[in-house]
């Protein structure tokens, strides 16, 4: 659950603001990707873990709700659900700190149930918001069955050469390319850079999001960049999470990725102009409605 707070800027260490607005709102890396693959047009199947409580019980309802396939949810007896305390400044960007509860309990055992329906889906979309531990087995079992997986590398944290290996696209943004490949990303050409040496280390296809500049692409062997649009941003939660669940969808309907992305990068600026993180969401008709207009201007 997140616990948003809107304020003129976030404050420095030992720093008080005074802030207008405060809401809740559903979030989660994991299933704001979820939510976004739904209200997009795929058939999302949510594979995570929540407390025994009224956050637990109320994100069950709400994911029915949208549609997605909760028959592999669990439910931790004794961990309570993860909860995000988020700042958001007058310029839309955020400060979070995430309390994971039973997200960290997530392991491989909880998920031995979907197996079967892991193997039979066209993507595997993973974050690392569940223990790496979990992370490896799912993404090594799934490429050993010839699902594609998409792995969004956030949090940022340390992957190995052979967790690499059996990603079919990686989509870091500038933080987590600089983690992963070693050096700062700033602009495009170092971007360029660590989309080289990821690939070096195993990972086939490499989309840095750089923000306000766009995407980078970089697939057998050369690159593309796919431009930001220019939108009025109101909060940047999320957009990340609506990135990569736009993505999927794309990919999984046959685009090419560079389509994939641009409709990724078209969806994250429609989110970025709203509240919220699985609030500021679009809906599959919004995303063909900016686009036939992106088109006819």
């Amino acid at each position: 659950m997140d616990m948003v707070v809107k304020t003129q800027h976030i404050p420095a260490p030992g720093e008080t603001v005074l802030s207008g607005s405060f809401f809740m709102n559903p979030g989660g890396k994991g299933a704001n990707q979820a939510v976004a693959v739904a209200r997009l047009g795929g058939e999302a199947v949510f594979i995570s873990k929540i407390g025994n409580d009224v956050f637990g019980k109320q994100f069950s309802q709400l994911f029915r709700e949208e549609g997605i396939d909760t028959s592999h949810l669990v439910s931790d007896e004794h961990l309570p659900s993860g909860v995000a305390l988020i700042t958001v400044d007058e310029a839309g960007e955020n400060s979070i700190v995430v309390a994971s509860g039973a997200n960290a309990a997530l392991d491989s055992k909880d998920i031995q149930g979907a197996l079967e329906q892991i193997a039979s889906s066209a993507i595997l979309l993973v974050q690392l918001e569940i223990p790496m531990k979990t992370v490896d087995y799912v993404v090594r079992f799934a490429a050993g069955k010839g699902v594609k997986v998409i792995l969004n590398p956030a949090p940022a944290n340390t992957l190995s050469q052979d967790l690499l290996e059996c990603v079919h696209i990686l989509t870091p943004n500038k933080k987590e390319a600089s983690m992963i490949a070693g050096i700062d990303v700033t602009d495009m050409g170092s971007a360029r850079e660590a989309a080289k040496i990821i690939r070096a280390k195993g990972a086939r296809n490499v989309v840095v999001t750089m923000g306000s500049l766009g995407a980078l692409i970089y697939a057998d062997g050369e690159f593309s960049i796919v431009a930001a649009r220019l939108v009025e941003t109101v909060d940047t939660t999320g957009a990340g999470d609506v990135f990569n669940g736009a993505l999927a969808v794309a990919v999984a309907e046959g685009k090419s990725l560079v389509e994939a992305v641009d409709t990724a990068c078209e969806a994250a600026a429609i989110s970025v102009t709203r509240l919220g993180a699985q609030s500021s969401i679009p809906y599959r008709a919004e995303l063909i409605a900016r686009q036939s207009n992106a088109t006819r201007g």
